[in-house]
């Protein structure tokens, strides 16, 4: 069985959010699979997903704050600059960081650790509602 959808995450502020009840809140799908596999991308060059902490808060602050200081705003360096002092650092961060992640299912849930969540990494002040396409594989019940 594939199912292949669009979701749209709300707008964020900058920074690392937590968006594992969002994305399962939007796949009632997944309930159906007994083994499988979950992807999911986002379809921009500004923004990123992870796995990471899903409990401690200061985990995301801390990401923010290393990330910032990896790729900072208005470098003398850059030369992408039109869209504002944070665009070219976003697109460092996402290149870094990635457009996708991939998940176990196991009877009907994600596989993921005790202490894991999914991450969208929102690299610009104002980036907006992000699309991800959620596609899952896998046998049924």
């Amino acid at each position: 069985m594939w199912i292949q959808k669009q979701l749209v995450l709300k707008a964020r502020s900058r920074g690392f959010h937590l968006v594992t009840a969002e994305i399962l809140g939007a796949l009632p799908e997944l309930r159906q699979i007994r083994v499988g596999l979950a992807h999911f991308f986002i379809q921009h060059t500004s923004a990123s997903l992870a796995i990471n902490e899903n409990a401690d808060p200061s985990v995301r602050a801390d990401l923010e704050s290393h990330f910032d200081r990896l790729a900072p705003e208005g470098a003398a360096h850059y030369t992408h600059t039109l869209e504002g002092d944070d665009d070219m650092p976003a697109h460092i961060k996402a290149c870094v960081l990635g457009s996708s992640v991939t998940v176990p299912i196991g009877q009907g849930r994600l596989l993921l650790g005790t202490w894991q969540g999914i991450y969208l990494g929102e690299h610009r002040d104002r980036g907006g509602a992000r699309s991800l396409v959620a596609t899952l594989q896998g046998e049924t019940e």
